[in-house]
């Protein structure tokens, strides 16, 4: 390993930690679990469809949340 890299190693674990907690990584969370169930990624909501469903289904039922 070079240096660069064991300095990013921390940095990188830190940014997907952040992304991870704000929720960005859904959509690739769900690409994955659609895969697992159906054997392919073919049939499975765009990424826009995919937020819109979201936030749509987070509106109809509201749960504990900040915003």
């Amino acid at each position: 390993m070079t240096k660069v890299s064991t300095l990013l190693k921390p940095l990188k674990a830190v940014h997907w930690y952040i992304k991870e907690i704000m929720g960005e990584n859904a959509y690739k969370h769900y690409l994955e679990s659609y895969q697992q169930r159906h054997g392919t990624c073919e049939g499975a909501m765009g990424e826009r469809e995919f937020w819109r469903d979201l936030t749509d289904e987070q509106d109809r039922n509201p749960k504990a949340r900040c915003c």
